[in-house]
Parts: structure tokens; C-alpha cells; sequence
């Protein structure tokens, strides 16, 4: 089963070198689920600063600049893995460097047909092989 592991906290928690520090532990840990066959995806998040919100109302859509809500964490990153099952999942979750700042979210995965299988750069690529 998939689940999306949120990574969820204070921008201002960690110091440049500390950020650094963070993104080479959380390469590290993504290598390893890749070699046991848990990784999907992960990725950090630019600043809070740089979001655009999208809202559909009455038919019409309204833009805004920055995140949904105004929260004491915001949403950093995160990691996509394929678990066995939620205590897995938590497993995984607990060693993500960020779990020690901030708060990891894990959501199952609802698996839907008729997806495309990975990037369509990726299809067409295999596809002119």
C-alpha cells in the first residue's frame, strides 16, 4: 500500500546548515528505501513564501499568494513509500530527519485506475525505445 508521509514544520526551525544537513539525511534515508523497494517519491518544498492558492467559487477562480491556511507549521516536503502497512509506515515516518522538528502525516494512498504510470516525459521516452 502507498502513503504520502507530510512533512509539516516551522520554516524557521532550521538554519541554513542545518537545512543542508537535513536534505543530505533525508537522500540518505530515500537510497535506502529505494534499495528494499519502499521508495516512490520525496521532495522538500520551497518557502511558504513562493505558494500560490488556487479556489474555485461560483464558477470562478480565485488566486491567491501563499498557503491555504495560516498555521504554526507549514508543509515542508515530503516522501512517497510503498509499505506493507501502516505500522511500516510509521516506521518509515519516524526516521525522517524532520520528524524530530515538526510533524510527519501519514495518509493512506487511495489507488485510483485509469492514473497514467509515471511521468508522461518518462512514457514517451520508453515509448521511442
Amino acid at each position: 500500500m502507498r502513503y504520502m508521509l507530510l512533512i509539516y514544520m516551522d520554516e524557521q526551525a532550521l538554519d541554513q546548515a542545518e537545512r543542508e544537513a537535513c536534505y543530505v539525511e533525508s537522500t540518505r534515508l530515500t537510497q535506502e528505501l529505494d534499495r528494499t523497494g519502499k521508495y516512490v517519491a520525496a521532495a522538500p518544498l520551497n518557502s511558504v513564501s513562493t505558494a500560490t492558492s488556487v479556489r474555485v467559487r461560483e464558477g470562478r477562480r480565485v488566486v491567491t499568494d501563499g498557503p491555504f491556511a495560516e498555521t504554526r507549521e507549514q508543509l515542508g516536503g515530503y516522501f512517497m513509500i510503498d509499505a506493507q502497512d501502516l505500522d511500516e509506515a510509521i516506521g518509515i515516518a519516524g526516521r525522517i530527519p524532520g520528524a524530530r522538528q515538526g510533524t510527519i502525516e501519514i495518509r493512506p494512498v487511495v489507488e485510483l485506475t485509469g492514473l497514467p504510470d509515471g511521468p508522461a516525459s518518462t512514457r514517451v521516452a520508453a515509448a521511442e525505445k
